[in-house]
C-alpha cells in the first residue's frame, strides 16, 4: 500500500491563486512551461544608465512587489537580484487581453516586461511596457514587511522569504561573499595555495569537540564529519607545500547559541618556516585589509560599540592580561593547589583536579575577556590547554600560541605548530584518554604521527571562524543572521517509522486494532526517587512575600563561553527591558530547546556576577535524586500566562 501523505491546508487566498493557475493551464498558458526570458538589462543597469537608455527598448524581469491599478493604466514595482524598478503598463500598449490578465495577477508573481525607458512626471525612472509575460505564478501570499514576517525563528527557517521582503538581509549575505573574496585575494597575494581536504574521516580524533557519526555502507565502517581541517593541512606541509589554506565547512555535534552552529565555515592556514609571531603580523594585516576593502573604513560599529581595527593591535601574554585586570599573579602560584585556592577565593570556579594552566585560563575568562572590546592579541598559553602548540624554549610550561579578540569575543587561534612526533604522541594519548574517561570515543591519529616522523619544518598555523568575522563586519548579533540556512529544530518532528520487521510484528500482533484504542496515560515510576526533606523552620508570610516570583518568556538562550554548566537567558519579564539570568543547567538542557518557553523566576535578587556577566535573578527548577543521580527540571508553565505575571 502506498504511503499516504498529509495534504496541506490552503488559505482562501492560496486557493484563489491555485484556481487562477488552473485556468491558465486549461487555456494552454501554463507559465511553468516557459524555459527562459531574454533579459537585456537588470534594474540597477537601467537606473544607473538612464541617460544612455532613455527612449530605448529594454527587456527586464522580476517579482511584482506592488501595483497601482488606475483604470486603463497601472504602475508596478518589480524586484530582481539587484533592486527594484517601476514599470508602466497601459491597456492600449500591451493589448486588451494582456491587460485584463495583468489585472488578475498577484503580488509575488514573476513577470517579464519589454518596454521603453522613460522618466515619470514625479522623476522616477521607469519602463513603459509594450509587452508583458507571466513567467512564474506565486501560489503563496508574500508576508507584509513590517507585520507579516516578524517572527525571527520563521525568518531563519524561510530565508527565501526573508530575503524577498527584507532587502537588508540580502545585503548581509552579499557582504559575506565580499568578505570571503577579500580573504582569498589577500592570501593568494601572499603566496598561499588554496586546497581541499576530506570532510568524511575514518577516525574520531581526541579533541574536545564531539563529532557527527555516519556509516559508509560499501566499506561497512563508521565515519565522522570533520571537526577541523588542521591535521590534513599539516600533512601537506610535511609533503612540501610551504603555504596552504582551506576555506572549510566544519561540523561539531554541540549545542547552538548566538555564536555557535553545528555547521560553520572556518579558514585554516599554515606557513612553513614561520612562527606564531609572524602569523600574528599576518592576521593583523589580513583583518585590516578585509575590513577596509569591505567596509571602506577601519572604524566599524558593532551592536552600539565603535571598534577600531587600525593597527597596531594591543599584545599581552595571558599571564600579563590576568594580572592587569584581576591583580592575580600566575607566577606567584607555587603549586596547582595554591592556584585552585586563589581561584575559589576570587569566586572563579575550577575543577577539583585543575592544574595551574587551567586556573589561569579560568581567570582569563572571568576577568579579562569581558574587557577586550578593541582588537587584542593574547599570547603565551599554558601547555595544559594547548595540545598542538610548540612549547616556549625559555618557559616550557607555556606555548607559542595566541588568540585574538574583539568585542569581548575570541575570533581566532594560532600557534607555532608542534612538530616533535614524540611530544605530539604523548599529548594525543593524554587527550584521547581524557575523552574516553568521559565515556566518549576518541582515537589517536597514527597516520598524522607517521607524517610527523618524516619531518615537518618549523611552521606557523592559524584557524579562525569566517562566520564570526562576518558577524563583526555586518553588525550582526547572532551567527544565524550570517548563515543563509542555519540549523533549526524541525517544527513538526514525527516519530521515526518502525523498521520493516518491527512493523510486520506489530501487524501480526493486531496493531490495527490497538491503534483504535485510546493511548494509555503514561505511568511514571517514582519508587526510586529521593527528595530533600522539607524545612523544619517556618517562614512568616511577610518574609515570603518579599520574594518577587514572575512568569518570564525565554527570548534567547546560549551557552556561556568556556563554561560547561552555565546557560545565559535573555528574558521578557513584562517590563519592556531584557533581563539576563545565568543558570547552571546546561547538563540537562540544550539552549535551543528552551527558546520560546514560559518559565518562573525570582526577579528581585541582587545581581550576581558569574563568568563576568551580571545575573539578575534566579530561574526556578525542580531537583530530585534518582538512583543516586541528580535530576533537574526547569519549571515551565502554560504559555498563555503573560510575561511579568506575578505569582502569589
Amino acid at each position: 500500500m502506498a504511503e499516504e501523505f498529509e495534504k496541506p491546508q490552503y488559505s482562501e487566498q492560496e486557493q484563489i491563486r491555485r484556481a487562477k493557475l488552473a485556468k491558465y493551464c486549461e487555456e494552454g498558458r501554463d507559465p511553468y512551461t516557459i524555459t527562459r526570458f531574454d533579459r537585456t538589462h537588470t534594474s540597477a543597469e537601467v537606473l544607473s544608465n538612464f541617460d544612455a537608455l532613455e527612449g530605448k527598448t529594454v527587456r527586464i524581469a522580476g517579482r511584482m512587489m506592488s501595483r497601482r491599478i488606475m483604470g486603463k493604466a497601472s504602475f508596478v514595482h518589480m524586484m530582481d537580484g539587484e533592486g527594484q524598478i517601476q514599470a508602466y503598463v497601459r491597456r492600449e500598449d500591451v493589448g486588451e487581453d494582456v491587460y485584463a490578465d495583468f489585472k488578475t495577477m498577484d503580488i509575488g508573481d514573476i513577470l517579464g516586461v519589454e518596454g521603453v525607458v522613460f522618466r515619470t512626471k514625479t522623476g522616477e525612472v521607469s519602463v513603459h511596457a509594450t509587452s508583458l509575460t507571466l513567467l512564474s505564478k506565486s501560489l503563496r501570499v508574500l508576508p507584509e514587511k513590517w507585520n507579516g514576517l516578524r517572527d525571527q525563528d520563521m525568518r531563519y527557517r524561510q530565508r527565501y522569504v526573508d530575503t524577498i521582503v527584507n532587502p537588508e538581509v540580502k545585503d548581509t549575505f552579499i557582504k559575506r561573499s565580499q568578505i570571503l573574496k577579500a580573504l582569498r585575494e589577500f592570501l593568494d597575494a601572499k603566496g598561499f595555495l588554496e586546497v581541499d581536504t576530506p570532510v568524511l574521516q575514518t577516525i574520531e580524533i581526541g579533541a574536545n569537540s564531539r563529532s557527527f557519526v555516519t556509516h559508509h555502507n560499501a566499506l561497512d565502517i563508521p565515519m565522522y564529519l570533520r571537526i577541523e581541517t588542521e591535521l590534513y593541512l599539516k600533512r601537506l606541509i610535511v609533503g612540501g607545500f610551504d603555504k596552504v589554506y582551506e576555506v572549510g565547512r566544519i561540523f561539531r555535534n554541540e549545542g547552538m547559541d548566538t555564536r555557535h552552529n553545528p555547521e560553520f565555515t572556518s579558514i585554516e592556514l599554515y606557513q612553513a618556516y614561520a612562527d606564531y609571531k609572524e602569523i600574528m603580523d599576518l592576521v593583523e594585516e589580513m583583518y585590516i585589509y578585509v575590513t577596509k576593502k569591505v567596509c571602506g573604513t577601519l572604524q566599524i560599529q558593532y551592536q552600539g560599540k565603535e571598534i577600531n581595527m587600525e593597527g597596531p593591535w594591543t599584545r599581552l601574554t595571558m599571564a600579563e592580561a590576568v594580572k592587569k585586570y584581576s591583580g592575580m599573579d600566575y607566577y606567584a602560584w607555587e603549586s596547582d593547589e595554591q592556584a585552585r585556592r586563589e581561584c575559589e577565593a576570587r569566586g572563579v570556579h575550577v575543577e577539583p583536579y585543575a592544574v595551574k594552566g587551567e586556573c589561569l585560563e579560568a581567570c582569563f575568562d572571568e576577568f579579562v575577556e569581558p574587557n577586550l572590546i578593541q582588537p587584542t592579541f593574547i599570547t603565551d598559553y599554558p601547555v595544559a590547554i594547548s595540545p598542538l602548540a610548540k612549547r616556549k624554549k625559555d618557559e616550557p610550561d607555556m606555548t607559542e600560541r595566541f588568540e585574538f579578540f574583539a568585542n569581548c569575543s575570541e575570533l581566532g587561534n594560532a600557534f607555532s605548530e608542534l612538530n616533535d612526533p614524540i611530544d605530539q604522541r604523548g599529548r594525543f594519548e593524554s587527550q584521547a584518554a581524557a575523552k574516553r574517561a568521559q565515556g566518549l570515543h576518541a582515537d589517536v591519529d597514527e597516520d598524522y604521527l607517521c607524517a610527523l616522523e618524516y619531518g615537518m619544518p618549523p611552521t606557523g598555523g592559524l584557524g579562525f571562524g569566517v562566520d564570526r568575522l562576518v558577524m563583526l563586519l555586518t553588525d550582526s548579533a547572532s551567527i544565524r543572521d550570517v548563515l543563509l540556512f542555519p540549523t533549526m529544530k524541525p517544527l513538526d518532528k514525527k516519530p521515526e517509522a518502525p523498521s520493516a520487521p518491527k512493523a510486520a510484528e506489530a501487524q501480526d500482533a493486531g496493531a490495527a486494532e490497538a491503534a483504535a484504542e485510546p493511548s494509555p496515560v503514561e505511568k511514571i515510576d517514582f519508587s526510586k526517587v529521593e527528595i530533600e526533606p522539607l524545612f523544619a523552620d517556618q517562614v512568616d508570610f511577610d518574609t515570603f512575600s518579599k520574594s518577587d516570583f514572575r512568569a518570564v518568556k525565554i527570548k534567547a538562550c546560549e551557552a556561556v563561553k568556556k563554561s560547561k554548566k552555565l546557560l545565559q537567558f535573555v528574558l521578557d519579564d513584562g517590563t519592556g527591558e531584557d533581563r539576563i539570568i545565568l543558570s547552571g543547567i546546561h547538563e540537562y538542557y540544550e539552549p535551543e530547546e528552551l527558546v520560546g518557553k514560559t518559565a518562573i523566576a525570582i526577579v528581585n535578587l541582587p545581581p550576581r556576577k558569574m563568568m563576568g556577566i551580571d545575573s539578575c535573578g534566579m530561574l526556578i527548577s525542580a531537583v530530585h535524586h534518582e538512583n543516586g543521580e541528580e535530576k533537574l527540571h526547569l519549571l515551565m508553565v502554560d504559555p498563555h500566562i503573560p510575561a511579568g505575571a506575578k505569582l502569589y
